[in-house]
């Protein structure tokens, strides 16, 4: 059965990517960071994402694969993706199709 996390900003699937389609995995956790492209983001910003997840998925390890895990795991990678723009690592796409904030309103230099 394919489980799922959907948050604002992140997409956890069991699921691998083969032509474009999601294809149902016991294995393999497919990971869609900001799909709507709501930030700019740089080489090094994602492969923290990315170096975040993994820790976090490793933490899990002999647990049941869940979707209360699965939530919980994006939940903190929402969270973790809130630190990199608090931290100035990203910032918001202002040439995205919605301009909601959701992490919060955007730092301006004075």
């Amino acid at each position: 059965m394919l489980l799922k996390c959907t948050t604002r900003h992140i997409r956890i699937y069991t699921a691998e990517v083969k032509n474009n389609e999601l294809v149902e995995s016991q294995n393999v956790l497919t990971l869609d960071v900001d799909p709507d492209n709501e930030f700019n983001w740089n080489e090094d910003a994602l492969q923290k994402i990315y170096h975040q997840f993994d820790e976090l998925v490793e933490a899990y390890t002999g647990q049941d694969l869940t979707e209360y895990n699965l939530r919980r795991i994006g939940s903190d990678l929402e969270h973790y993706m809130r630190s990199l723009l608090q931290n100035g690592e990203i910032s918001y796409n202002l040439d995205s199709r919605v301009l909601n904030y959701s992490m919060g309103l955007p730092q301006v230099v004075s």
